[in-house]
C-alpha cells in the first residue's frame, strides 16, 4: 500500500473517492473486503479513513462511465443492487464497496467458469450474493432478490435491452435506477454503433426517463453507457416476459 494525498470523498456516494492524477480523474472505493490483496491487480492506498482500491476504467465499464462524464446516481451505503452479467466480479467488487456492509449486491452470472471466481470473491465480500442463473429467466431468482434499488446490466447478448427491461419490471423500486453497459457489437455489425444506441434508447424510453448516452471509448470499444429512472409504464406493461422465458429475443415496440 501507499499513502494517499489529494483525495476527496463524493457527496453522491460517500464511499467513493476522487483525486486528479496526470490531469485526469481517478476514482477509488473504500473497501469492505478482508485483507489487503487486490481483487484483479488494482492498486490499494492506505489512508486515515481506511484502505481504498483504485477503480480502473479499463477493467470496469462503470468506472469508465465516471471518467467519461457520468454524473448520475451511484451506489450508496445500504443499497440493494441487482447486477446482471457479473462475470468474475471486477465491477461487482467496487459496487459492493460502495453499498457497504449493510448493502447487498445480487450478482447474476450464467457461465460456470467466471461464477467459480465470483464465489471466491464472495468469501471476501459477505455483501455479494452470487446467483448462477440466466438473466433471461428472472423468475428463477425472484425469491432471492425480491426488490432492488438499482439494476445494472453488462450483458453481451443481442436481446440485452429486453432482459434489462424485464428484470427492472420485476425487481426495481419505483424510485430506482437502471444502468446499462450497452455492447453494440452484440446487437449486430450490420449497423453503426450509434444506430444501435438509438434503437436501444428508443426501446428503453418507452418505459424509462433516460439520460444522455455516454460513449465508453477508448476504454471499451463499441460500448455505450445508458442510465435512467423507471416510469409507471414499466410496472404496468409486462413487456415480452413470455418470450424471454422461452429464450427468444422479444420483438421491438
Amino acid at each position: 500500500m501507499t499513502t494517499a494525498r489529494g483525495l476527496r470523498s463524493l457527496d453522491s456516494s460517500p464511499r467513493l473517492w476522487l483525486r486528479e492524477e496526470d490531469r485526469r480523474p481517478v476514482y477509488y472505493t473504500a473497501t469492505v473486503a478482508g485483507g489487503d490483496a487486490p481483487v484483479y491487480g488494482e492498486r490499494w492506498l492506505d489512508t486515515a479513513e481506511g484502505p481504498l482500491r483504485r477503480w480502473e476504467p479499463g477493467r470496469s465499464k462503470l468506472a469508465a462511465a465516471l471518467v467519461r462524464g457520468y454524473a448520475g446516481r451511484l451506489p450508496r451505503p445500504g443499497d440493494r443492487w441487482l447486477y446482471l452479467g457479473a462475470a468474475t466480479g471486477t465491477t461487482v467488487s467496487h459496487v459492493a464497496d460502495l453499498v457497504g456492509e449493510k448493502g447487498r449486491v445480487f450478482a447474476v452470472e450464467r457461465s460456470l467458469r467466471p461464477f467459480a471466481r465470483l464465489l471466491t470473491l464472495a468469501d471476501r465480500y459477505p455483501n455479494v450474493l452470487p446467483i448462477l442463473a440466466d438473466a433471461r429467466h428472472p423468475e428463477t431468482y425472484e425469491g432471492d432478490v425480491r426488490t432492488a434499488d438499482a439494476v445494472y446490466a453488462d450483458i453481451a447478448q443481442a436481446d440485452q435491452v429486453d432482459i434489462v427491461r424485464e428484470n427492472a419490471r420485476r425487481f426495481l423500486r419505483p424510485d430506482g435506477l437502471v444502468l446499462v453497459a450497452l455492447k453494440t457489437a452484440s446487437m449486430g455489425r450490420e449497423r453503426e454503433p450509434r444506430q444501435h444506441v438509438e434503437t436501444a434508447s428508443a426501446q428503453l424510453a418507452s418505459s424509462m426517463e433516460l439520460d444522455r448516452p455516454i460513449g465508453l471509448e477508448p476504454f471499451h470499444k463499441r460500448h455505450f453507457f445508458l442510465s435512467g429512472a423507471p416510469t409507471r409504464r414499466l410496472f404496468r406493461d409486462p413487456g415480452a416476459s413470455a418470450e424471454l422465458r422461452r429464450g427468444r429475443a422479444p420483438r421491438a415496440g
